[in-house]
């Protein structure tokens, strides 16, 4: 599969040769450029993210919320941020100063690495992995190991209670999350995140899955909540409870740094929702396909309405996985914080028994078909 991405980068070889540049130090070039790239999209989803937060619960709560920080309060988030980064970072006297750096990079890290198989388009994708779906949810494990060694290392009992509370919570909800994804990827007989839109998009937004996985949508929705630790699954951080959790001892950029793994993870989320369950980048809306159909045929080159087709690809995956993160902080606001035990329950004898007769059901309806 040729890619944008690609054609461009044989156009800069090229001209890196002509140049006189060896090929040899151009791989660490891209590589960079990729990660600066991959860093920078995701920093600027995680500021909308924060700032379409505290708007929408100021809606909720009838306040008016950030409005002072540049237009509607946008640049209050990038405000935050630069504030974190100017505050004194304290470590724990008697705590392991060694992990409890590392503890917050553990947490991001992986949430970043889970961006690689995301398809924005057909054509945009760093990484299209065979294995792409099962890809995410192994990533996605480590995250609760640097949550305990964050918990563990602030020699806080408080925060090693929220550590141990994020582990747990992290096993029971993988589960059904893998099982969920299994009967998606089963429907499209591919585990690629390109190839389960590709098979969506041939009927339409009547070949998406969320038509038919409902089970396994509202499981997979449930699961997610639960992986990137909002309300009501908060059990982690309770502040009534544990005052912050693993965070209590953290400050400066390392304690923001939590914040940024945890709305990354739920933006990586949404976007898995997008392309397993609502067709990824295809709108099927019958105005943009026309428009696409016209400016094809006045324009010989296509160059142009490649260019056009990608963003209207990348607008669509982004208004989905936006409108999952808007009910995400909705139910933010509507439920209460359940309780370990409740929250234990849902997990095991809840959603994991429902994902498993899911994904039972599906596997002998595709045997069926296939005899």
């Amino acid at each position: 599969m040729v890619t944008h991405i690609e054609i461009y980068t044989k156009q800069l070889v090229q001209l890196f040769n002509e140049l006189g540049f060896a090929t040899t130090y151009l791989e660490p070039i891209w590589i960079l450029i990729y990660t600066l790239i991959l860093v920078t999209g995701v920093t600027t989803g995680v500021l909308v993210i924060v700032w379409l937060e505290r708007k929408v619960s100021a809606g909720v709560q009838q306040r008016t919320g950030p409005e002072y920080a540049g237009p509607l309060g946008i640049t209050q988030s990038l405000a935050d941020g630069i504030k974190l980064l100017l505050k004194e970072d304290i470590i724990p006297s008697k705590g392991d100063a060694w992990l409890f750096a590392v503890g917050p990079a553990v947490v991001v890290t992986p949430v970043l690495m889970s961006y690689l198989v995301i398809p924005l388009d057909q054509n945009i994708v760093l990484s299209d992995l065979g294995i792409g779906a099962f890809y995410r949810v192994a990533v996605s494990s480590i995250v609760p190991l640097g949550l305990l060694i964050a918990g563990y290392a602030s020699n806080n009992k408080y925060s090693f209670l929220g550590g141990l509370r994020a582990a747990a919570q992290s096993i029971s909800y993988e589960i059904p999350l893998a099982l969920c994804i299994s009967a998606a990827s089963l429907l499209s007989g591919s585990l690629s995140t390109v190839d389960i839109v590709k098979t969506q998009s041939k009927y339409g937004s009547s070949g998406w899955n969320l038509w038919r996985q409902p089970v396994g949508f509202i499981a997979f929705f449930i699961s997610s909540l639960a992986e990137c630790e909002r309300l009501p699954f908060d059990l982690p951080e309770a502040e009534e409870e544990l005052v912050a959790g693993y965070q209590t001892e953290y400050s400066g950029i390392k304690f923001g740094l939590f914040y940024v793994g945890s709305h990354s993870n739920l933006l990586v989320s949404s976007l898995f929702v997008t392309i397993l369950y609502l067709g990824g980048w295809d709108s099927s809306i019958p105005f943009f396909e026309n428009l696409g159909q016209d400016f094809s045929s006045s324009n010989s080159s296509g160059e142009s309405f490649g260019v056009l087709g990608s963003g209207v690809s990348i607008i669509t995956t982004l208004a989905k996985s936006y409108l999952f993160i808007s009910i995400s902080i909705l139910t933010r606001w509507t439920l209460p914080r359940v309780r370990i035990d409740q929250l234990l329950d849902l997990g095991w004898k809840f959603l994991l028994p429902i994902a498993l007769g899911n994904l039972l059901l599906t596997a002998s309806f595709q045997l069926l078909l296939i005899s």
